[in-house]
């Protein structure tokens, strides 16, 4: 690529995705922007065309339907302009694992994670057969901690971190960069759908914090980024410990806790 690439943001009405864009078309990127509120879109483009004379390209379409998303995965394998994806959009469930239909619980699950490996595999490749390229996924700390009580949001968390990361190893040598970015509380109308009222909440970080701050990580070529995580210690420990573990795993006996005794 001898110019700067395209960028596609998903979930780009509002938001992390929004902020995204903004940063992205000031650094000199034409836009694609996806979302299901056109008129959003629409408002957020006619701004930035103004601010900063980016090319700034509109889809409308709910990722969570799969006849929506094909236009979106065609538009990520054939546009080679279009270098780095913001695989952004997802969605959360207020109440316990009980309460939630399975019909909105199938829904969260296909748009952060189905959604998410869709468009991932769309661009995939032309990145690597041009040796550059990023994909950009945003997870949640939620993935991490089970403790949080979000069981289905946090499942399709902690695949975004494992699926960036294998990504990462896999499409690294071909020029590839994967970014998994992993916020925690942060000031977006994701909390309205889980019928939260974010400002009972505390520690919640601004987006515009967020994102400048994951872009730092994409600057950088962190392959993990985690904004609101101090004691960057803690997680190179936490990665140390679950990679001595692997070698442990390649066993043809049970370990000696699960052994009948006599």
């Amino acid at each position: 690529m001898t110019s700067k690439p395209s960028v596609l943001v998903t979930g780009a009405s509002t938001g992390i995705g929004a902020a995204y864009a903004e940063r992205f078309a000031r650094r000199g990127h034409d836009l694609v922007l996806v979302a299901r509120n056109t008129a959003r879109l629409e408002a957020l483009a006619d701004r930035l065309r103004a601010d900063t004379g980016a090319t700034i390209d509109i889809l409308s379409a709910d990722l969570a339907d799969t006849t929506q998303r094909v236009a979106i995965e065609a538009r990520l394998r054939d546009d080679a302009r279009i270098g780095i994806l913001i695989n952004n959009a997802g969605t959360s469930l207020g109440g316990t694992f009980i309460e939630q239909a399975i019909d909105d619980i199938d829904r969260l699950v296909a748009l952060n994670t189905t959604a998410l490996v869709h468009l991932a595999h769309a661009i995939a490749p032309r990145l690597a057969q041009a040796g550059e390229g990023a994909i950009v996924n945003i997870g949640s700390a939620v993935g991490l901690v089970p403790e949080f009580g979000m069981p289905v949001y946090g499942a399709t968390k902690a695949f975004v971190l494992h699926l960036s990361q294998a990504l990462s190893l896999q499409l690294a040598s071909q020029g590839v960069y994967v970014q998994a970015v992993l916020p925690a509380a942060t000031r977006t109308e994701i909390w309205g759908h889980a019928g939260v009222d974010v400002d009972t909440l505390s520690g919640v970080m601004e987006v515009d914090d967020l994102v400048d701050a994951a872009l730092v990580g994409f600057d950088r070529r962190e392959p993990v980024t985690i904004p609101p995580l101090h004691d960057v210690g803690q997680w190179e420990a936490f990665e140390a410990a679950r990679q001595a573990m692997i070698p442990g795993f390649a066993q043809s006996r049970p370990a000696d806790r699960y052994l009948a005794t006599a």
